[in-house]
């Protein structure tokens, strides 16, 4: 029998990269005892239960295992699928195997979907990295799935016009928002739009938005259900298959002889990591509750695919028009200034975060420089070359490499012009990495993450210090100076910048001599 209520489940799978910067290996962390790191644990809550979901009978004994990604459409950081790659291959193979599987049950449309690779805001990224970005998480998604992505998760959901721009010139198919980004609404062929702009859009159905005024450059989007994405991932109602039926049960879903979606997006890590065995939750619901129901499983592409958009939508451009976000009721207030979200009685201020970010730009733009200026005569087109170092990144083999540069390079390379071929891609890289949204995301500039994106920063200045003699990190250090800790321990920032990262860094070498 045809069902016409469709449900389709979204986890964003993502931990920011945690590699020390100079070693590239992940330095043991007390907070996740008793595992090594927060990767291994958390691989051991999430990751690797939701490939093997157990359901069991009512004397405690496995009937069965489900693999979840064969059930749920889900994303996966970039570097973190890497590293499960590398440290945990057999549940690499089986989010991959998930994926494939879907493709058979979907015509040809997986659960997976790439992601913007370092995991930045991408309304204060600018155009450049918005570019590559995309470039780079397409082509990761390539590497490991061995298909192009239909669409494509932004970090934090965060959006504006510039970005929607970019990701239609990338030729990406979809992506997924939260409600409350959603500004106007109109069924196409219509002239007057309707204002959702208090969050009321209808979530049933995908809508296009279309750049500029005519209609041959668009791209499709998807508004989850917001309410019940709020109840699973900060509720009870995942503690229980039967209970999170129920609440399925209670979305208002207006069928009119057609064909609706109810769809979710949450952080997959809620799925056993936030919320205990909750991937068991999710692998009775799907294997075995909702075959009897009145809903059909799906996900994103095979909806668009049988359901192409009915109406236009535009989403709501923000202060100073650099968007909104699924995580900050002010915008992307969170990634740039002491917005109040994340304030708390022990760390009541967030000015650090204008600080931080504004000493990054300008680090950022001084990077530019150097770059072009002293890859001008290596390649032949500098940001180009930047966009496919990925491909590196992915496969260092010698094939990969000679590739590359008969593409890129000008010229026939020396040994010295190749290394400092190199060490310019991968001051980009880092110049990209330090930019990961963790950073601003918590509440003081000392917390880890925030010291993660600073060791990058640190990096980057290196490599160009390398490159054209000339240190940037006096004046980096005297910005971030201003940068004030809600910690006594820390005098300012530059206090904390010498501490955490200075003398990191010198431990680190040390370590590897």
């Amino acid at each position: 029998m045809k069902k016409n209520l469709h449900l389709c489940i979204h986890g964003h799978f993502y931990q920011p990269p945690r590699e020390n910067a100079w070693t590239n290996e992940i330095e043991p962390q007390s907070s996740a005892e008793p595992f090594h790191d927060w990767n291994e644990r958390i691989f051991q809550e999430c990751y690797k239960p939701n490939t093997e979901a157990v359901i069991v009978d009512h004397h405690d004994k496995v009937v069965k295992r489900i693999n979840n990604f064969e059930y749920f459409s889900f994303n996966f950081g970039p570097t973190l699928l890497s590293w499960i790659r590398n440290m945990h291959p057999k549940t690499y193979a089986k989010i991959i195997e998930g994926d494939r599987i879907s493709m058979e049950k979907y015509d040809g449309h997986g659960n997976a979907i790439a992601m913007v690779y370092s995991h930045l805001i991408m309304p204060l990224a600018n155009r450049r990295d918005k570019i590559t970005q995309i470039k780079w998480g397409v082509s990761d998604f390539r590497f490991h799935f061995g298909r192009d992505p239909e669409g494509i998760w932004l970090s934090e959901t965060a959006c504006n016009e510039e970005t929607l721009e970019v990701l239609i010139e990338e030729g990406i198919g979809y992506i997924i928002l939260d409600p409350s980004q959603a500004d106007k609404v109109r069924k196409s062929g219509e002239r007057h739009w309707h204002d959702v702009s208090a969050g009321n859009i209808y979530t049933g159905s995908p809508y296009v938005y279309y750049q500029g005024r005519g209609k041959k450059k668009f791209i499709n989007i998807f508004f989850y259900d917001g309410p019940l994405s709020k109840n699973i991932a900060f509720d009870d109602h995942i503690f229980s298959s039967e209970k999170l039926l129920e609440r399925i049960r209670q979305v208002p879903v207006d069928i009119d002889g057609g064909d609706r979606l109810i769809s979710v997006a949450v952080d997959g890590e809620t799925f056993g990591h936030h919320k205990h065995y909750a991937e068991r939750s999710l692998s009775y619901l799907f294997s075995d509750l909702l075959p009897e129901s009145e809903f059909e499983l799906t996900n994103f592409g095979k909806y668009l695919n049988d359901h192409p958009p009915e109406y236009e939508v535009k989403i709501k451009k923000g202060e100073a028009e650099y968007g909104t976000s699924w995580s900050c009721l002010h915008g992307v207030g969170r990634w740039k200034e002491n917005c109040g979200c994340g304030r708390t009685d022990e760390f009541p201020s967030q000015e650090w975060r204008n600080v931080l970010r504004d000493s990054l730009d300008l680090l950022r733009d001084d990077l530019i420089i150097v770059y072009e200026n002293a890859g001008k005569d290596i390649f032949k087109d500098v940001w180009t070359a930047r966009n496919d170092y990925i491909n590196i990144l992915l496969d260092p083999s010698d094939e990969v490499r000679i590739k590359f540069y008969y593409d890129h390079a000008k010229k026939i390379l020396s040994e010295d012009e190749l290394e400092l071929s190199i060490d310019l891609l991968e001051m980009q890289k880092y110049s990209m990495l330090m930019y990961t949204s963790c950073g601003w995301f918590f509440s003081d500039i000392s917390g880890i993450e925030t010291l993660q994106i600073l060791e990058y920063a640190k990096r980057a200045m290196e490599l160009a210090y390398k490159v054209t003699g000339n240190d940037p990190e006096p004046e980096f250090i005297n910005r971030i100076s201003e940068a004030k800790s809600n910690l006594t321990k820390y005098k300012d920032g530059r206090e904390l910048y010498e501490k955490e990262i200075i003398e990191k860094r010198f431990e680190a070498i040390q370590n590897n001599d």
